[in-house]
């Protein structure tokens, strides 16, 4: 039996999920959302440029809740909390990268809400992703089993962001290329915030941890030369660079902490903060002390250019394959919210060989 699913968006997420669906042996497309009128009307597979699959895509959410599924692959730009619950109310499991890693952090009453969605439709809700998701939560929690007497646990995250194909993103939302004055006090460190700091409870609740507070710090990294790139050219002078760290306290100590390192490019900031590699790293303060490096980088060169600029995309490739192979074990989990401590563990297909 294969599951039936519908892919929600198309964007960067969206277009990698629909390839990973239609690779996947145990999971069939059987719809598309999409948010543009241009893209409705359309066949999937010529939306995310890999042929026509036979599955035209909608942009009424009607016609997909009449849709006979298994599963909707949940990967708009900012999450509807009502449309997440109008597609788990009509029977259809939903696993989703932009939320809902560990809703008991999210508040009593969006937790309550989705519960019931999810009784109503017997079906389960899973959020899940590469960070948070995966790096700052599932794959900690797997190292930590290697220490006693662990102490603290720190994640960090280095992305060099200047080939993430969504310019708006990176310029009206991430705020890069903007005067440092209006960079002060963003927004960014409680939305991201609110994502990371799931991904803090569940290690702490995975972990035994009663945490009795949090802190957050937000650091920007100015431009020292002009920079370019497919979002035009940067200043001297503006943001290019922005770190964020949020940690989960015991008596006022740094016990759990998740930084994210952006840069756009590492050899013209002021600061240089230390950046690795482009991955990330899962540091256990413990005994043994153990440090876990995590990339999801092709390790050469592609010739080809459309197969160089798919690989470009790497992180958002990992991140929308979190999501699909994860679709069999949340179709076959209980009805609620399904988290990483309660779903078995998440494995991928071997299809390539």
């Amino acid at each position: 039996m294969k599951y039936r699913v519908i892919q929600w968006a198309t964007g960067n997420v969206g277009k990698h999920a629909v390839r990973g669906i239609v690779d996947h042996p145990e999971t069939e497309l059987v719809g598309a959302y999409v948010y543009s009128a241009a893209k409705a009307g359309r066949d999937v597979g010529e939306i995310c440029g890999i042929g026509k699959l036979g599955v035209t895509a909608t942009d009424d959410i009607d016609k997909i809740l009449a849709l006979e599924a298994d599963c909707v692959v949940y990967a708009p730009l900012l999450p509807d909390l009502q449309d997440v619950c109008r597609l788990l109310e009509s029977g259809k499991n939903v696993v989703t990268p932009v939320g809902w890693i560990y809703p008991p952090s999210a508040g009593a009453e969006t937790q309550q809400r989705i519960e019931a969605a999810c009784r109503t439709g017997r079906v389960s809700l899973h959020g899940t992703g590469i960070n948070p998701g995966g790096a700052s939560d599932r794959f900690t929690l797997m190292v930590t089993a290697l220490s006693r007497r662990i102490k603290r646990v720190q994640i960090d995250e280095f992305s060099d962001i200047r080939d993430y194909d969504a310019i708006q993103v990176i310029t009206d939302i991430m705020l890069m290329g903007k005067p440092p004055k209006d960079v002060e006090g963003s927004p960014m460190v409680d939305f991201l915030g609110a994502g990371f700091r799931q991904s803090i409870d569940m290690v702490a609740d995975g972990m035994k941890i009663r945490l009795d507070g949090y802190d957050a710090k937000h650091e920007v990294a100015l431009a020292t030369a002009p920079i370019s790139g497919r979002f035009g050219t940067m200043e001297p002078g503006t943001v290019a660079g922005q770190r964020f760290t949020w940690s989960g306290l015991v008596s006022g100590k740094a016990v759990i902490t998740t930084r994210v390192t952006w840069v756009m490019g590492h050899d013209h900031l002021e600061p240089q903060w230390p950046f690795p590699f482009d991955g990330w790293l899962i540091a256990i303060d413990g005994d043994p002390p153990v440090r876990c490096r995590l990339s999801t980088k092709w390790s050469e060169e592609a010739s080809d250019p459309a197969e160089q600029a798919y690989r470009r995309d790497h992180g958002i490739i990992a991140t929308a394959m979190h999501l699909v192979n994860a679709i069999p074990y949340v179709c076959a989990a209980p009805p609620g919210i399904q988290t990483y401590l309660a779903l078995p563990m998440i494995a991928g297909r071997m299809t390539g060989i």
